[in-house]
């Protein structure tokens, strides 16, 4: 078999000693060692081929580009690229698999076109922080082994499928059991009867092995998941603004089987956002109409919970902000499936197989890989912001609340979403005033004055409370989601911006 040749890039000077810790690592772990074969500049002969040239020469001969990107940038050729820049280029132009570990420092310490070059990789590829040496040969020997997983170079049985130790089919709740099969039988024409045995529906399922339940059939159909899964329980939360603070308005931490989690998490939610309710005027119906889609709010509790990596410490929770709804799952993307493409129509590839085909078939999902789709569809049609999605230690999805006074019946939030702005600017709000140019400018202009790189956060500390305050206001109000939006000073905006600037001469 031939090995998968590993190209490790850095700065020159930068990380050199964890470079050869790699490179040693890779070249005589047990396991690793057995697939890959690790490159390192150090390990170029002395030519007269330049050094940029032949850097990415390696490149293209090479199927995986890991990357370790920290403070510097590194020596720039005539056109003011480092070779750094032009290995990542290469590797992106010959679809090399692209693995980048960035060092923990602050974005204020990096070079700026170090920080650009960061960006640019958080973009297109999932990547990961590191603190040391060991954190670093930790997360590339996670990285490089979900790559063997799928190119299926070593092989191993899903969390899901795997037989749940000290577990015994006494611990599976009969009265779910049945739940589970006449809606089954409702939603997708499941073949069983009610009156089916537990080890009969549980074959059927693939979720019995050897004659003792696998990990998936305590978390969908357990009497206590919790007592073998900790932290398979969720975790809701309702902020009284837009960030994280205490004291929190609502808690609640939920336990049970997965289909209960997914019910009470959606509950939690749609109970504590606004209600529009019209009349009859034109249907014997009363007209009923949630602040945010409640199909949108169910497909990324449902993504999360059917998603996430049960063997990590963390929880799903799912976080309602004044602003927006968030929900965190402790699972990571494939490889070969990025963000662009989780937004389109694309295969399915869930991380815990059995647990999606029991959800799809009590229908809590689709197996089309069109829930994310949808998810933005649906709000794009209530006239929302497009929805959010970001990977980074967890994979966050992010639903943009739009609440104006009048729209909704009075409730618990709409008490907080439908008070006057202050008067008193935040510092996020005097630092993006200050920087704002007297012509309209886009949100990713506003991003690289401030050197922002997280949107969501951008938008609100700074862009929506300056909005609200109502010191800068959009071109295109009557469409936010519009793609030539941009944003200018309103005449209060101006008012504010002078004397910020009196008090700041140095702007």
């Amino acid at each position: 078999m031939n090995k998968l040749r590993i190209f490790i890039s850095s700065v020159q000077a930068e990380f050199a000693s964890e470079r050869q810790i790699l490179f040693d690592y890779l070249n005589t772990d047990a396991l690793l060692g057995r697939f890959f074969d690790a490159f390192i500049f150090e390990q170029l002969p002395a030519t007269n081929i330049g050094t940029s040239k032949a850097f990415t020469e390696q490149v293209t001969r090479s199927d995986i580009y890991l990357g370790i990107f920290g403070k510097d940038y590194g020596h720039e050729d005539k056109n003011g690229i480092s070779p750094t820049e032009k290995e990542f280029d290469m590797a992106t132009v010959e679809n090399k698999i692209r693995l980048i570990f960035i060092s923990s420092h602050k974005d204020e310490d990096r070079n700026p076109k170090g920080l650009k070059l960061i960006r640019k990789a958080e973009s297109a590829v999932i990547r990961k922080k590191f603190t040391d040496a060991g954190d670093l040969k930790a997360s590339v020997y996670a990285s490089l082994i979900q790559v063997l997983e799928e190119k299926e170079l070593i092989r191993s049985d899903p969390f899901d499928a795997t037989i749940c130790k000290d577990a015994s089919l006494e611990d599976i709740d009969p009265d779910k059991i049945k739940w589970f099969i006449r809606t089954a039988r409702s939603k997708r024409g499941f073949p069983l009867s009610p009156d089916s045995p537990i080890e009969e529906v549980l074959t059927h399922l693939n979720l019995l092995k050897k004659g003792k339940p696998a990990n998936a059939a305590i978390l969908l159909f357990g009497r206590q998941p919790q007592r073998f899964f900790i932290t398979s329980e969720l975790r809701c939360a309702l902020f009284h603004g837009n960030e994280v603070m205490k004291p929190i308005q609502s808690y609640q931490v939920y336990k049970g089987d997965l289909f209960s989690l997914v019910d009470q998490a959606v509950d939690f939610v749609l109970s504590r956002i606004d209600l529009y309710v019209g009349d009859r005027s034109q249907s014997v119906d009363v007209p009923v109409r949630y602040e945010l889609p409640p199909s949108a709010v169910t497909e990324a509790i449902v993504n999360a919970v059917a998603h996430r990596d049960y063997t990590s410490n963390g929880s799903v929770q799912v976080m309602l902000f004044r602003n927006r709804l968030e929900v965190w799952n402790p699972g990571q993307l494939p490889f070969h499936l990025t963000i662009a493409k989780l937004k389109k129509p694309h295969g399915s590839f869930p991380a815990n197989p059995l647990i999606a085909e029991s959800l799809y078939l009590a229908g809590y999902i689709e197996r089309m890989g069109t829930g994310i789709p949808d998810m933005i569809k649906s709000c794009i049609q209530e006239g929302l912001i497009e929805p959010e999605f970001i990977q980074e230690e967890s994979f966050n999805t992010i639903l943009w609340r739009k609440v104006k006074a009048g729209d909704f019946i009075t409730g618990e939030i709409n008490e907080q979403a439908t008070e006057q702005p202050t008067e008193q600017p935040t510092e996020q709000v005097r630092k993006l005033i200050l920087i704002m140019e007297s012509n309209s400018v886009s949100l990713v202009h506003l991003m690289n004055l401030l050197s922002f790189k997280h949107r969501p956060s951008f938008l609100y500390n700074y862009l929506r409370p300056a909005i609200d305050g109502q010191w800068v206001e959009m071109t295109i109000p009557e469409n936010p989601n519009n793609p030539d939006q941009k944003y200018i000073l309103t005449s209060k905006g101006k008012s504010l911006q002078q004397k910020l600037k009196k008090q700041n001469p140095g702007y």
